[in-house]
């Protein structure tokens, strides 16, 4: 059975719940002859693959009933589903995991090969280094700075450093130092999500291999990871917030041992430390420890946009002890790092766009809260027509001067409809958010970072943030609104690395500020603010 043959069968209907029904919309708005059935067969095709039609469930289900009923017998058949009254039925609720006879047989069946498994992930909890991972002048003189304040009371400093400025790489010195200073210690390394502690734990590895003295372990633990804690001795444990949160909601004692032992705490993206959360957490670890040190790591001056009490808490916090870039020379270390090259020379624009929607007191309450816009209101935003044609012709203007571009959409459904609407206009364009299967995110990732010519656009909802290295990416559309600047400094990241970093000289960054909500502007603008706080 030839799947483009059978997709020939599928009508309105079925073409509608294939693409996507807001999606059919949209097109019909921007030009009625992307919606013939001839040319949306062949844009499900370039979304899709032909291959994820038949592993995807919800895909498969609607190829299903195109089947003849001849057809679907003979492919119930084929599947081993015998004596069944209705195929069609049995053949939905069959379950097909990668690698097995059943998804060899349906490919065989739509005569289609079978895409390359996924590398299975090493899951352990630790792993064995054994001892030039140099440092920039301006990152040395902030490690050096760094380890200045940590020997002197109160042992507790912030170190910020701007988005593209390395400030990975200058807190893995400051550990490798601080490692090398002990014959046995433990250092704990604290973030908040699962591609952040991993980030971590592979540049720690990288610094450890040149910088080391001595053989020690990695401990890995966050998401369903294991480990005993009472066995940790000399080492660095990258661990999750909310899984040591769970710990000592439960046994304080377990993660006091650890906090006895640790000499130095590193809390990634420091603005987390005054969440109310995670302040028993810190405090098992730290306060009750004398010699305990604590470094704060930020990209951003504080929490918020806005939010001057927050901030000021945060500044006491590290006991207003903060290290920042200082260049000789430069009011802004962000001037310092675009003239070095080590960041793109960035233009950027607003998107301004009144949406007419009004916000409730519980609304203004939450987003005060959670420094997020709820998800009604989102959802309302990402289903504007008038809004997403406006960013459908913006990103379609970055497209003719960019090869590389990062869409951040309002929701998982805004990301999915602007690729598509994008598709149908003729650009390269995917969308990657939760919803992506591991082997659809690998393929579109790795075609995005091949070098060519050819322009690629990443639609993208909470996902893309962090963890993900596509130096080339020279242009970022940030649709989704937010009060958090740690979340807007790490979207604007994706896109601003300079020469150096492997980047482009050159970078553009538009971000639709919708009027009735907050918006942001440049990260050098962000990073002059709260000084005051800190004097």
């Amino acid at each position: 059975m030839n799947i483009d043959n059978l997709l020939s069968r599928a009508d309105d209907q079925a073409l509608q719940q294939l693409l996507g029904k807001a999606g059919l919309r949209l097109l019909m708005l921007i030009d009625p002859k992307l919606t013939t059935p001839e040319y949306i067969r062949k844009l499900i095709v370039k979304l899709h693959t032909r291959s994820s039609l038949i592993l995807i469930p919800e895909l498969r289900d609607i190829l299903i009933d195109l089947l003849r009923l001849d057809e679907a017998q003979q492919l119930a058949l084929v599947m081993g589903l015998k004596g069944k009254d209705d195929p069609y039925e049995a053949l939905k609720g069959l379950r097909i995991r990668r690698g097995t006879e059943r998804e060899h047989a349906i490919a065989d069946f739509f005569e289609l090969p079978l895409p390359p498994l996924p590398e299975t992930v090493d899951t352990s909890s630790e792993t064995k280094i054994a001892a030039q991972y140099p440092l920039f002048p301006h990152q040395q003189l902030a490690a050096n700075n760094v380890k200045q304040k940590l020997l002197e009371p109160p042992r507790r400093v912030l170190l910020h450093m701007p988005t593209g400025s390395g400030k990975t790489r200058t807190a893995m010195n400051v550990i490798c130092d601080h490692l090398r200073s002990f014959d046995q210690t433990v250092v704990v390394w604290l973030a908040y999500s699962e591609e952040l502690c991993e980030q971590a734990a592979v540049e720690f590895e990288k610094a450890w291999n040149c910088l080391g003295n001595r053989e020690l372990s990695v401990y890995r633990f966050w998401g369903q990871r294991s480990l005993n804690l009472d066995e940790v001795h000399d080492g660095i444990v990258v661990a999750g917030l909310s899984k040591l949160y769970r710990i000592v909601t439960q046994d304080a004692y377990s993660i006091g041992v650890l906090g006895g032992r640790s000499s130095l705490v590193i809390i990634d993206e420091a603005h987390i430390s005054i969440a109310e959360t995670y302040r028993l957490l810190i405090d098992v670890l730290v306060v009750h420890n004398p010699t305990a040190t604590l470094l704060g790591l930020t990209a951003t001056p504080g929490r918020t946009w806005a939010d001057i009490q927050v901030d000021k808490e945060l500044s006491d916090f590290f006991a207003r002890q903060k290290v920042t870039l200082q260049i000789e020379g430069y009011q802004n270390p962000v001037d310092y790092l675009v003239d070095q090259e080590y960041l793109a020379r960035t233009e950027y624009r607003s998107l301004f766009y009144e949406s007419g929607l009004e916000l409730s007191d519980k609304d203004v309450r939450y987003i005060r809260d959670t420094l997020e816009v709820p998800e009604k209101i989102l959802d309302n935003l990402a289903e504007d027509e008038q809004r997403n044609l406006r960013i459908i012709v913006e990103v379609e203007s970055l497209a003719q001067r960019h090869r590389r571009i990062i869409l951040f959409a309002t929701t998982v459904s805004h990301a999915d409809l602007i690729a598509t609407v994008l598709q149908a206009r003729g650009l390269s364009a995917y969308s990657i958010t939760s919803n992506t299967t591991s082997l659809d995110r690998a393929r579109i990732i790795e075609d995005y970072k091949r070098d060519s010519s050819d322009t690629k656009i990443i639609c993208n909802y909470g996902v893309l943030t962090t963890g993900f290295d596509a130096p080339r990416t020279s242009a970022a559309l940030i649709a989704r609104p937010t009060k958090s600047l740690v979340l807007y400094s790490q979207m604007v990241g994706r896109a601003i690395r300079g020469v150096k970093a492997g980047g482009n000289q050159t970078a553009e960054i538009v971000t639709v500020v919708d009027l009735d909500l907050p918006g942001f502007s440049s990260v050098a603008e962000s990073f002059k603010n709260w000084e005051d706080i800190w004097e």
